[in-house]
């Protein structure tokens, strides 16, 4: 697939169908993706790929957490919005879309409480990319590499005809994924990748989410 196509045509997968993923595609994905920059060629991601038993576990036992009531938390500083900015207001955009396509109402807090667990389920992906850096690394500094190799994940994936969601909600308890997956201490949990076949059935699937326009986000200087 075309790079310029592929950027165009990703976006957030929600749904997937039940079909397994082959070992070898998923190496075949890392191989491509291992590849992308990072600053002085420091490399600082590692990657924990979870499926079958052991995912399942996993997707219980955050639910289990969840239902218990227990509050959700990570390992690193996720994304705040200010309430009157227009970062919230998009946020807010994307959540009304995907309630109208799900009949979700605002009300409804058992519908929206099932969307949530979906959501710590990884979508009913079939299998899961955990992302981890070692704690040696400064707070926050290998952000910008984790992001860089994240996309192109994301991106490399499209060509198996595999769909992804980048999603921090199944990583909110850390404590469970350390327990399945036998992530040490040493280890920080920055981002979580669901990835699968997607079911384009889904109508969440379906959405055609909203860019700003160039024009409204770039300043240009130099130019006649």
């Amino acid at each position: 697939m075309d790079i310029i196509e592929a950027i165009k045509k990703r976006r957030s997968i929600r749904n997937f169908k039940n079909d397994l993923i082959p070992q070898a595609v998923i190496r075949e994905i890392l191989e491509i993706a291992r590849r992308a920059p990072s600053a002085m060629n420091a490399q600082p991601w590692e990657f924990i790929v979870v499926t079958k038993d052991v995912l399942d576990s996993v997707k219980s036992g955050v639910v289990e957490k969840f239902r218990a009531g227990e509050k959700l938390h990570s390992e690193h500083s996720v994304t705040g919005w200010p309430a009157d900015s227009v970062y919230r207001d998009r946020q807010v955009g994307l959540a009304k879309q995907l309630f109208q396509a799900l009949d979700i109402k605002r009300e409804d807090k058992n519908k929206r409480a099932q969307w949530m667990e979906k959501g710590l389920r990884f979508f009913n992906a079939p299998a899961a990319i955990i992302i981890c850096v070692d704690r040696m690394l400064t707070e926050g500094a290998p952000a910008l590499d984790i992001g860089t190799v994240t996309q192109t994940i994301c991106l490399t994936a499209l060509h198996y005809g595999l769909g992804t969601c980048i999603q921090d909600q199944s990583i909110m308890y850390p404590e469970v994924l350390r327990k399945f997956c036998n992530i040490p201490d040493t280890k920080q949990i920055i981002i979580a990748i669901a990835i699968g076949y997607p079911d384009w059935d889904f109508p969440a699937n379906q959405l055609e989410i909203p860019r700003e326009s160039v024009d409204k986000i770039t300043t240009w200087h130099g130019f006649d």
